[in-house]
């Protein structure tokens, strides 16, 4: 590996997963900035990365920045950070950070950049990373919104929030990751922004497995805003608010993650639609859909809540095999033939 580029005064950065999302935010830390080092799993992605400034695997045709740096040594990344991005999949979290709980330096400020709830437990990202890490909830923040990662990466203009307990560090975190093409919103409401992201995917997989079955805008407007709605009562249901589902991490993230072929989870959703099973379309993906991960936990905090969700339910029967996709029209579904409120 070749030494690391350092700028001088420049604020230390570790970036943990090298995938399209780990790698562009890791574009996003240098263009504003940071001197930033990117833990890839592989020794040959981190080569190509440190090297040749590329990640042809996840994001083709796009040159990375010379003071971004990368390494399959996960110690020499983390070493001196001031603070720890992690972009690795949601259902490896709690063992990754099992590996790296003693050599993340403890003054570091960790954020999480991934859209997941754990199955089995139920537990948020930012829930795994302080029971892991026995993290102070004020040290954690967690980044969402309308992020296509490819997008990002070319640099097209967008907008996130970064949300901690602590504005403080959520505004450091955001001034970290400003450049020309990005900026980032502030708030408090970790709970509202974490389930935003979460849920905007399932609704997500349900636009994608109507896309395929070929039905047209009507049909897809309606599951959006229907979506939205379960979205809302879910996340208020535990605490979040409802202003932020109608923000950047809500509605903004849905209408990218729904309208976008770039969408992980649109095209998994796609892909159910066009009659491929469960097992087939995760043997086609080369990235994960975080969505399909979630449904199963999703359903059973919906339940112990008692917050009704026919979309999530409809998607969770066609990943069983139970329904048939093109029967898919969770926004018809009532509860009896009396006309029901909008909400």
């Amino acid at each position: 590996m070749p030494i690391r580029l350092s700028q001088p005064g420049a604020r230390r950065v570790a970036v943990l997963g090298a995938g399209s999302w780990g790698t562009t935010f890791s574009k996003v830390l240098a263009d504003g900035g940071s001197d930033v080092a990117i833990w890839a799993r592989r020794t040959e992605l981190a080569r190509e990365i440190a090297q040749g400034k590329r990640n042809s695997d996840y994001l083709p045709g796009i040159n990375l920045p010379r003071t971004l740096w990368a390494s399959p040594n996960i110690a020499e990344v983390l070493d001196g950070a001031e603070m720890v991005f992690v972009s690795v999949p949601s259902q490896s979290l709690r063992e990754n950070l099992v590996a790296v709980r003693d050599i993340i330096p403890r003054e570091a400020i960790v954020v999480s950049l991934m859209k997941g709830v754990e199955r089995g437990t139920a537990r948020r990202m930012s829930q795994v990373i302080q029971e892991e890490l026995n993290a102070d909830p004020a040290q954690v923040a967690v980044i969402s919104g309308p992020n296509l990662a490819l997008e990002i990466a070319r640099e097209e203009p967008t907008a996130s929030v970064v949300s901690s307990e602590n504005l403080q560090t959520a505004t450091l975190v955001a001034m970290a990751a400003r450049t020309d093409y990005l900026r980032s919103f502030v708030n408090t409401d970790v709970i509202g922004t974490e389930f935003g992201g979460v849920l905007k995917n399932l609704i997500a997989v349900a636009i994608g497995i109507v896309d395929g079955v070929g039905y047209g805008e009507n049909t897809k407007a309606s599951i959006i805003t229907r979506g939205l709605v379960e979205m809302t009562e879910f996340a208020v249901a535990y605490g979040g608010k409802a202003e932020t589902l109608a923000g950047l991490a809500g509605l903004g993230d849905l209408i990218a993650t729904c309208e976008s072929p770039l969408s992980r989870n649109n095209t998994a959703g796609r892909l159910l639609g066009q009659g491929y099973s469960f097992t087939d379309v995760v043997a086609q993906m080369n990235q994960t859909a975080e969505g399909l991960a979630s449904v199963a936990p999703i359903l059973e905090l919906a339940m112990a809540k008692g917050v009704e969700m026919p979309i999530v339910s409809q998607v969770a029967e066609v990943l069983a095999g139970t329904m048939n996709p093109r029967d898919i029209a969770p926004h018809l579904t009532s509860a009896g033939d009396e006309p029901q409120p909008e909400r």
